[in-house]
């Protein structure tokens, strides 16, 4: 179980991140557009270098809304390997039953 600072440093991350998402987006058209000028790019690379850091998505990190596990989630679940095998071999995930035979 990870703490749960950590958790909830990684879920105000989330919300800042979907809260600049636009205007990340349009910062990055305009630098990513051939037809704007050399001024242009570079103040919206001014721009985009003023947002918080947390605004970059590639600071949030996946993780088990279970045990808050960072390493081995499984996307698809959401849960880390560990939780998944203990889910699955309760039978309370909905189509996910463990191999025998």
């Amino acid at each position: 179980m990870s703490k749960k600072s950590v958790y909830q440093r990684n879920l105000k991350r989330i919300k800042i991140c979907d809260s600049y998402r636009a205007r990340r987006e349009k910062l990055k058209m305009i630098i990513k557009d051939k037809n704007s000028s050399a001024e242009q790019v570079f103040n919206a690379g001014i721009n985009l270098q003023q947002l918080p850091r947390d605004a970059s998505p590639v600071r949030k990190r996946n993780r088990c809304f279970l045990s808050g596990r960072a390493r081995g989630v499984l996307p698809k679940y959401g849960v880390s390997r560990i939780c998944f095998r203990l889910l699955a071999r309760n039978n309370e995930l909905p189509g996910i039953e463990k191999a025998s035979w």
